[in-house]
């Protein structure tokens, strides 16, 4: 780990599926030398054009400049940084791990994982110290945030070179002091998720109602005030009134809710089965992803002229 903060990293990216590509594009358009790699041929040698198709939805006309390599030992023997985004299986992040120490013992390796403990990641590894959380979000190339999850175990040097490294990709990276399942997004995230399922199966409203009231009310105000510094804005004597009444009639299952377990048995599983909570046509996933995109990219250009 010789690279300093001042220069770019040369990157690898372990995964070339929707969020691999998606990082190598990020660090690719920052100016960083990247390298990709994927176990599926297929996958790997899909990279260009799918980086090519974003950068055309953006409206940046540049070459697709990241290498594809046959091999992982190929990928990452020269690098400076690996950003493991394989699938969400421990056993498969433990084996890419080993596989890193014995191909390149001197990088960082950064786990894009979204809830898995870096900690459980690292075990095994002799070299647990350099093994870091980044956590980006989907779609890598749009937004703009990424946690960075301290390991039981992590350097805290490499934490602030990795964070060094994505300030210098553009992004904004947020310090995770605690190792714990889903950080911090995802902790609110599914918090919300498990409440929404809730309120659906008490009866108290349809799943299109929800999903309105989130999207036209609090929703609306959270680009500009968070939950804490709300909760200071709007006073915390009412913020603790409020909670202390409804707090005993939110749900708190320790597992997915009902609703969706009863759904996926059924082989109910949302847009991909045309079935889930609500009832999807062939063609609508796509057009709530092109829809979806749209939104983020008309959000980052008013960023950007703000």
């Amino acid at each position: 780990m010789n690279q300093t903060t001042d220069s770019r990293a040369r990157v690898s990216v372990l995964g070339a599926g929707l969020m691999g590509h998606g990082i190598a594009q990020a660090f690719m358009v920052a100016g960083f030398q990247v390298a990709i790699w994927d176990p599926n041929p297929a996958v790997r040698a899909d990279v260009p054009r799918r980086i090519a198709g974003h950068l055309e939805l953006l409206g940046q006309s540049r070459p697709v400049d990241v290498r594809i390599s046959d091999t992982l030992e190929q990928c990452v023997e020269d690098c400076d940084l690996v950003v493991e985004a394989a699938p969400e299986k421990l056993d498969i992040k433990r084996e890419l791990v080993r596989a890193i120490d014995a191909a390149n013992p001197h990088c960082i390796v950064a786990s894009n994982t979204s809830v898995l403990r870096i900690t459980e990641i690292a075990a095994g590894s002799a070299l647990a110290s350099r093994i870091v959380g980044t956590h980006w979000w989907n779609p890598p190339y749009l937004m703009p945030l990424v946690e960075v999850v301290h390991g039981e175990q992590t350097d805290k040097r490499v934490v602030q070179r990795v964070i060094a490294w994505l300030e210098q990709a553009g992004k904004i990276p947020v310090e995770v002091y605690r190792d714990v399942p889903g950080f911090v997004g995802n902790r609110m995230q599914f918090a919300l998720v498990r409440e929404a399922a809730h309120i659906v199966e008490q009866g108290i409203c349809a799943p299109e109602t929800v999903d309105l009231v989130a999207r036209l009310t609090f929703g609306r105000r959270l680009p500009e005030i968070g939950p804490l510094r709300n909760a200071d804005f709007i006073g915390l004597d009412l913020t603790s009134d409020i909670m202390d009444y409804l707090a005993p009639s939110l749900s708190n299952v320790g597992q997915a809710p009902r609703m969706f377990r009863e759904k996926v048995e059924a082989g109910n599983i949302g847009a991909k089965s045309g079935q889930g909570t609500y009832a999807w046509q062939p063609s609508e996933r796509d057009a709530t992803e092109r829809r979806l995109l749209e939104h983020l990219i008309a959000v980052s250009r008013q960023e950007k002229t703000e």
